[in-house]
């Protein structure tokens, strides 16, 4: 009797032990105490990396323990052991890595040419066969009106053909909600989720800084990260006010390693030319533009950790003119240096999942590495039912 009762015990406990068991936490500054966006809260048991939204917030799902690194350029990284997660809200604190050496880098070479090296460095490196699980989602508005939103967990396979990397996208599982006017849906802007994430690895947003017939349009800088001693962080600004919007650039990297950490691209709103007095019928007028991507590098490692688009824009109709905004996130959640194994018949090959008919196995969206803040969970939830 004894006996059964120990294994009824010890069977118990191992059931117990083995439940997934879903865990939240909030990373915030330790001085300011407000939250922390864009750290990057990876699981070193699963691999699974997931990205703190706007309020600082990461959900996941574990079974059993594991220790969990919190990091974020701007911050000394800390590991947290299991054993002191609650599966409730826990805070982690980051203190500021403050670098006080916000310098001017002083170098023999030009800082263009260093970039150019830099970004010919980093290709080579993202250059290799592998895979990202990826959480991809993306916010529509029309006029000021939140009208169309979709997500989905979906697998790139990275292959390097003759210096540039290909991509090839099987898509998981997906949801869309909300509608899309004809005129509209067909200039989603060129969100094409192959072409992101191949510009993302073939740095194509730099193309402009390297070519020699435009590098000379722009201001380069190189200082000392503020933050931390191991970066320095490029800017790069346009000189000249031009009837063509420029971007301006900061870019951070590790001078040893000579890797791109992180870049922005985004277009000021004083570098925004003026709308035309009469403007052709179909065209657009960029209001904003805003491009953030951050890179990973664990060991000999080094791959896509995330990415925020953002564009608004006037699309120009025969009576009237449509404001568009669009908001699109990559959030790598698995890298694998294994190959798929697939049919091509389960490539996808269109652009926008809102392509794609629903398709919904579990609520992925809830572990997917990017929590949706309250407000974001209310947005999607009215589209849901516009259905």
């Amino acid at each position: 009797m004894k006996r059964l009762i120990l294994l009824f015990v010890l069977f118990f406990n191992v059931g117990v032990f083995a439940q997934k068991i879903e865990y939240s936490i909030v990373v915030k500054d330790i001085e300011t105490q407000l939250p922390i966006e864009n750290a990057a809260v990876f699981i070193l048991k699963t691999k699974q990396t997931l990205i703190s939204n706007q309020d600082g917030k990461v959900t996941f799902m574990l079974t059993g323990g594991s220790n969990i690194q919190v990091s974020e350029t701007n911050y000394e990284k800390v590991t947290l052991r299991w054993g002191s997660l609650k599966p409730d809200m826990f805070v982690v604190y980051l203190k500021s890595n403050n670098n006080k050496l916000d310098e001017i880098v002083v170098s023999k070479e030009k800082p263009f040419k260093s970039l150019s090296k830099i970004v010919a460095n980093s290709k080579q490196k993202l250059a290799a066969s592998y895979r990202l699980k990826v959480y991809v989602r993306e916010f529509f508005m029309l006029d000021n009106k939140y009208s169309y939103y979709n997500d989905g967990l979906v697998n790139f396979q990275f292959v390097a053909r003759q210096k540039k990397i290909n991509t090839t996208l099987l898509v998981e599982q997906n949801r869309s909600y909300g509608l899309l006017e004809t005129d509209v849906s067909a200039d989603l802007k060129g969100y094409n989720l192959n072409n992101l994430m191949e510009n993302y690895s073939n740095f194509k947003y730099f193309d402009p800084l390297l070519d020699s017939k435009t590098k000379k349009n722009y201001d380069f800088i190189t200082k000392g990260h503020p933050k931390n001693k191991d970066y320095y962080v490029m800017t790069v600004i346009p000189l000249v006010k031009s009837k063509k919007a420029l971007d301006s650039f900061e870019i951070t990297y590790d001078p040893e390693k000579k890797l791109i950490i992180e870049f922005t691209v985004s277009i000021a709103p004083g570098n925004i030319p003026e709308i035309e007095d009469k403007p052709a019928i179909g065209s657009k007028h960029i209001t904003r533009s805003f491009v953030k991507v951050s890179y990973r590098t664990d060991g000999l490692d080094y791959y896509l950790l995330s990415s925020n688009e953002e564009i608004a824009y006037d699309l120009i109709l025969k009576d009237k003119i449509k404001n568009i905004q669009v908001r699109n996130n990559f959030v790598t959640t698995n890298f694998n240096k294994q190959n798929f194994t697939y049919k091509d018949s389960d490539v996808f090959t269109e652009k926008s999942l809102f392509n794609k008919q629903n398709k919904i196995l579990t609520n992925y969206w809830d572990i997917s590495g990017f929590t949706a803040t309250e407000e974001e969970k209310g947005i999607i939830d009215s589209l849901q039912f516009k259905l």
